[in-house]
């Protein structure tokens, strides 16, 4: 008999957890031929269709989600209308909840495991694999029988996880370029009214003499990344502090690891350990989602943000790892002017990536529960996500969306970090107050309906403070060190520069210098100065604006200075090196 086990990524670059534990998990039952695949949401589905069709497949096993329901399912009525016979299962998230009413909206799906699906896939592949089709007894299966559908018992989570196999190729076949996903645990600890995970209590643990074979598997690969997909990492300090340590003990200087993990469950010992780590060994993302108090009591999140600003600070503060922020519009009880204040609250904590969500009323959870109360008005087909509230008027969550596509232009791109800090220093009282300008410009200018280059969003965002602050030289000089900072070449087009007669020849006698090699440029001792300017830039600002922009710009040496940028190595947050150097007779600028 043949199987397809596949899904729909939401984009090239990630790989499917899930098809890889059902895979893994029959690949020893007799008369099974099983074949893993995985497409994206963005290939057209009668492609995916006509490839699923050459594989003359008997059962064809898709594991859900809310990015890919849609596609999924018009991909499986597809497939019933040209092949019949084919057995279609669905498993995962979206057909967990009710999965007989899914099975009554579309009869071309045969088959749904609903909860935790090793196990029972397990059971119901033995069964084929014996031409037994009696499947009333397989716990946590949906099949039809005739006219009927028949929903049997739940099955219970499995105790011992290690019993799971672990889900990887020993070539990691089709992994190249792509994020590689792991779990340590199972289950969350809290009961977040927005999130599925609260419907399943406790939480479950590989062991660790299992995840650190597992990970040296990774790290002997060179993998790029590999991301946890546990829910609350740091739920157990035993557990996961062992890890962080196994990790950096075995670091390979490749390999980066993210952690999804919940601020008020760090200490300072974890801190303190991660602050010496390599740069870009670990992300961390953490949750925040609101500073609103009572919108943290109502959706079960017993976290106040006052409690947890301390440990945030310094998560942020650590330089040699990626802190990735998240918020989540449309919470009850979230105003639009009460939200501006929990992003200007986590907006100011500085984080490497600060992500505004919006609020996705899953079904099954509380909230979905309580969504009338809430006046909630939300896309009744996945990703489910929320028009309004009476707390958050359509037109708001509009405006939202305007400041979600800027904040991830401007601040989570770090093209122009410094510039965005001199122009809400400068002139608005809160970075909120910022963000909702620049959206009312752009909005009034039509330029959400067009595409630009990076050299054109700079123009723009100058552009925009000039209607504040008329050709403000300081922004000016500012942003043209972001610009060179992030390799960009094109500086002539933006930015007045300044450029002696023999600026050239002063900087390949820079070059010529081994003491300057050595204290700025030690990787290229013995090169020629030929060879090494294709990997460097020098600039002359108006003043010592790496000074400027470390005092907060408050204090200014109005003196020309000459910046040396080193492109040849990726740092973790910025895309360059600058040092302040000498290389002529310091001129007073006035």
């Amino acid at each position: 008999m043949k199987i397809l086990i596949t899904t729909l990524n939401s984009k090239f670059i990630h790989s499917a957890l899930s098809v890889r534990y059902l895979t893994k998990s029959i690949e020893n039952i007799e008369n099974i031929d099983a074949t893993m695949k995985e497409f994206t949401i963005n290939m057209h589905t009668g492609d995916i269709v006509d490839e699923i069709y050459k594989g003359n497949y008997d059962i064809v096993v898709f594991s859900t989600y809310i990015w890919n329901y849609r596609e999924t399912k018009e991909i499986c009525k597809t497939l019933k209308r040209i092949a019949p016979d084919i057995k279609i299962l669905l498993g995962g998230p979206e057909v967990s909840y009710r999965p007989e009413n899914e099975m009554e909206k579309y009869d071309y799906i045969d088959y749904i495991i609903f909860g935790e699906g090793e196990n029972t896939f397990i059971e119901f592949v033995s069964k084929l694999s014996n031409n037994d089709f009696n499947m009333k007894e397989v716990e946590g299966l949906v099949f039809r029988n005739n006219e009927s559908i028949i929903v049997n018992k739940d099955r219970e989570l499995i105790k011992n996880l290690d019993i799971i196999p672990f889900p990887y190729e020993k070539d990691l076949r089709g992994l190249d370029n792509r994020i590689i996903y792991y779990e340590s645990t199972r289950g969350c600890p809290f009961n977040c009214s927005y999130c599925l995970s609260s419907t399943i209590k406790g939480v479950r643990y590989f062991s660790l003499e299992r995840v650190k074979k597992d990970l040296l598997f990774f790290l002997s690969k060179n993998v790029k990344q590999v991301k946890f997909v546990d829910r609350t990492f740091n739920i157990e300090k035993n557990h996961y502090f062992e890890i962080i340590k196994f990790l950096n003990e075995n670091d390979n200087g490749i390999t980066n690891f993210h952690f999804e993990i919940t601020a008020s469950l760090l200490d300072d010992e974890v801190i303190d350990y991660i602050s010496k780590v390599r740069d870009g060994l670990y992300q961390l993302e953490i949750g925040v989602q609101t500073t609103n108090s009572e919108t943290l009591i109502d959706i079960n999140r017993m976290m106040e943000f006052s409690k947890i600003r301390s440990n945030l600070v310094k998560a942020v503060s650590l330089k040699n790892i990626h802190v990735h922020l998240d918020l989540i519009a449309g919470l009850p009880y979230e105003s639009y002017d009460r939200f501006l204040e929990s992003f200007s609250d986590v907006y100011d904590l500085n984080p490497n990536k600060l992500q505004l969500g919006f609020l996705k009323v899953l079904k099954g959870s509380t909230m979905e529960k309580n969504s009338e109360k809430y006046g909630m008005v939300y896309n009744d087909e996945p990703p489910y996500e929320i028009y309004y509230s009476k707390f958050l008027s359509y037109d708001e969550m509009i405006k939202l969306k305007g400041i979600e596509k800027l904040l991830d232009l401007y601040y989570n791109s770090h093209y122009f970090e410094n510039g965005l800090k001199y122009i809400i220093n400068k002139s608005f009282k809160t970075s909120s107050d910022f963000y909702k300008s620049f959206y009312e410009y752009w909005e009034k200018l039509g330029l959400f309906n067009f595409k630009y280059s990076k050299v054109e969003q700079y123009r723009i965002l100058m552009n925009f403070y000039e209607t504040i602050n008329e050709d403000d030289m300081y922004l000016k000089e500012v942003l043209k060190y972001d610009f060179i900072l992030n390799k960009n070449k094109k500086i002539d087009e933006l930015f007045e520069r300044i450029k002696p007669n023999n600026f050239k020849n002063m900087c390949h006698e820079f070059l010529k210098d081994e003491n300057n090699i050595e204290m700025y440029l030690n990787d290229f001792r013995n090169k020629t100065a030929k060879s090494i300017i294709k990997y460097i830039h020098f600039e002359i600002f108006k003043f010592d604006v790496i000074k400027y922009i470390e005092s907060d710009f408050s204090e200014l040496e109005k003196k020309e200075t000459v910046l040396l940028f080193d492109y040849s190595k990726e740092l973790l947050l910025t895309r360059s090196e600058c040092f302040k150097v000498k290389f002529r007779e310091e001129k007073v600028w006035m």
